[in-house]
């Protein structure tokens, strides 16, 4: 099973998904920790992702590009703000230009990320808290949701090939 529930929270500004993994919470946290695991799942199908850097330390930043199908190139990054290693991670997400730099008009998202034991394998609860109600719009319209739905659901691929 991959993810059971989602919920938008227009009022609370997020996005949460829970998610279950036939692994044990160590394996599921280095889907998030390891980059070139991270890659194989962060976009969703048709639009890997190319993580160029990935600090996975507090303070720390990531770099990284979805490719498109037709060889489109959208960049993004990350800021580590917290980590908990098994069982959480917090991190600011936004877009980038093509030089890597963030891109202010489209603002950042934070991300709470929590791993738990559940029935044999990893329960993972992604909170995804945006800074407007516009903003959570734009993103929605632009298949924030599909995406991350159908991202999340590469991540069982990369447990089986651990």
């Amino acid at each position: 099973m991959v993810v059971i529930n989602s919920h938008k929270d227009i009022e609370a500004l997020t996005l949460t998904f829970e998610a279950e993994f036939g692994a044990p919470v160590e394996r599921v946290w280095r889907v998030w920790s390891d980059p070139r695991r991270l890659e194989r799942w962060w976009g969703p199908p048709g639009w890997p992702a190319t993580f160029e850097r990935h600090d996975f330390t507090v303070g720390g930043r990531s770099a990284y590009y979805m490719s498109g199908p037709e060889g489109e190139k959208y960049h993004g990054w990350w800021k580590i703000t917290a980590l908990t290693p098994p069982t959480g991670l917090e991190f600011e997400d936004g877009f980038a230009d093509d030089a890597g730099q963030p891109i202010e008009a489209m603002g950042a998202t934070r991300t709470s990320v929590t791993l738990s034991p559940a029935g044999g394998g990893t329960r993972v609860v992604s909170v995804t808290t945006f800074a407007s109600v516009e903003q959570l719009e734009k993103l929605s319209e632009m298949g924030i949701e599909d995406g991350l739905r159908r991202a999340m659901g590469q991540i069982e691929a990369v447990l089986a090939d651990d």
